[in-house]
């Protein structure tokens, strides 16, 4: 058993991958938002934490800059009863901004337990091992439709997302 302040063990079972689910973007704060959900319940994210996590965004995108306005989150609903966000914004043409909430984890500063309670996190973490698949397939999207091509196609980037199924699939 782990306590709060512990991380947990590696010996506390076999690793098994999340569920990933990929809703419609979404337009927030003037930026278009690629959406990712993780979780092991395949019934999903409950629409309450959905929501609260898509209230707290706003605090958590960078100011224009005259990249495209694009970010791509990831919502995580862990297996302790807490949920976490990511937001991943492109700025500065190639370069990813990353700003993270989480809610119902005292360890990263929740206030309780709530999982739909989102606080802003201030620890360096970009993601954990369930989080970081959308990571590397965006890098990929952003060079193939905004870098690569001579016209840059925003519409193009945000209709090519990483395929649902589970957090260790690969297109």
């Amino acid at each position: 058993m782990t306590s709060a302040t512990s991380p947990p063990s590696a010996a506390s079972g076999a690793f098994k991958e999340k569920l990933l689910t990929v809703p419609p973007p979404i337009e927030i704060a003037g930026r278009r938002i690629k959406r990712y959900h993780v979780t092991a319940d395949p019934a999903g994210i409950e629409a309450e934490i959905e929501r609260a996590a898509y209230a707290m965004l706003p605090r958590l995108l960078p100011e224009p800059d005259g990249t495209p306005p694009a970010t791509f989150t990831v919502l995580h609903r862990g297996g302790d009863g807490s949920a976490y966000l990511n937001a991943y914004s492109w700025v500065w043409d190639n370069v990813l901004h990353f700003r993270g909430a989480a809610a119902g984890q005292p360890v990263l500063g929740c206030p309780d337990r709530d999982p739909a309670n989102f606080v802003v996190t201030e620890r360096p973490w970009i993601g954990c091992v369930w989080e970081l698949p959308p990571v590397l397939h965006e890098r990929d999207a952003w060079v193939r439709h905004l870098l690569a091509p001579e016209v840059p196609d925003l519409d193009a980037y945000l209709a090519d997302s990483l395929p649902e199924g589970t957090t260790g699939d690969r297109a």
